[in-house]
């Protein structure tokens, strides 16, 4: 099977980052930027880098842009750049366009030109940050949609010997224990009357409101 390829577009601190991130993981990248010194920053790294104008669409044609099935929107201050270019991919039947946006106003006008999935990362790192900070037992915070979320949260001391049944997460907090991670274990389907260690994480989904209660509830 061929290995899937992606095209990044925008060479800022996202992009670059998204753009290192697949490269290590051994995916096939072309980074594309209106920049020449960040183009050659990155010519070492990704599979190709090419100086390209991202808003003009023959450029994108003969760059073979129809040829990858995930395209990456990273520009970062130009929103009237950032929706031409998802415009011209959609057009051009790009299978999947996932695009960064400013703000919420922004991120609404992608979704209606088409943007597969639209991603915040400027806000979803600082929701990841607040929750890092009022409680050190969260290692991880994935917002799923604006009405649930997901925390990979350390078992605090006050769990450690109890288990599901007696810390009752759902009832309490309506929150719901999807996993029990240990070390490099992932354990989908818990028993509810096994007592919970100190070194496990749960992996919990629920509203953000009723996430920061639990948080709060565990506070170490």
């Amino acid at each position: 099977m061929a290995k899937k390829q992606y095209a990044i577009i925008g060479m800022g601190r996202f992009g670059s980052s998204v753009a290192n991130a697949l490269t290590d993981m051994g995916f096939d990248v072309l980074a594309i930027d209106s920049n020449e010194q960040r183009i050659q920053e990155m010519s070492n790294i990704v599979t190709h880098a090419v100086s390209a104008n991202s808003t003009d669409e023959e450029a994108l044609r003969a760059l073979g842009i129809r040829n990858f099935e995930v395209v990456v929107v990273a520009i970062g201050e130009d929103i009237q750049a950032s929706i031409l270019t998802t415009l011209i991919l959609k057009d051009l039947g790009i299978p999947t366009l996932i695009v960064k946006a400013q703000n919420e106003l922004h991120g609404k006008v992608l979704q209606k030109i088409g943007a597969d999935k639209v991603i915040y990362p400027e806000r979803d790192m600082g929701l990841r940050v607040a929750h890092h900070l009022t409680s050190p037992n969260i290692l991880e915070y994935i917002e799923l949609s604006d009405d649930y979320s997901i925390v990979e949260m350390k078992v605090s001391e006050l769990m450690v010997g109890k288990n599901l049944i007696e810390i009752n997460v759902r009832a309490r907090f309506g929150c719901n224990v999807m996993a029990i991670k240990t070390g490099s274990n992932m354990n989908i389907s818990p028993e509810a009357t096994e007592p919970l260690k100190p070194n496990d994480v749960l992996v919990i989904l629920g509203k953000p409101a009723d996430l920061i209660k639990l948080e709060l509830a565990y506070p170490k």
